[in-house]
């Protein structure tokens, strides 16, 4: 029998008597310089600091998260760089 926890989630290392994965820790979004002026309403934050994942949310929205991986991260990026977003072109 396995024992999950409160927050629904069983260890794979249960056997070897861990019953429950550790909490991920939460995101730190962070966003541009040009959106910390308290004149803009509203901008893309991302948050780096899992491991692994790439957080992206809007700050009016906040409890709305993208997640995606590193790699899918730097395409994107990438093609941002490249102009294929350029949406004043």
């Amino acid at each position: 029998m396995h024992v999950i926890d409160g927050a629904g989630t069983v260890s794979p290392l249960y056997d070897e008597g861990i019953s429950t994965m550790p909490q991920r820790p939460e995101f730190e979004f962070i966003s541009a310089a040009a959106c910390r002026d308290p004149r803009v309403n509203n901008c893309m934050e991302v948050a780096t600091n899992v491991p692994g994942i790439v957080a992206l949310r809007e700050s009016a929205a906040p409890g709305v998260v993208i997640e995606t991986t590193p790699e899918k991260w730097n395409t994107f990026v990438e093609a941002i760089r490249a102009g294929e977003y350029d949406l004043g072109a």
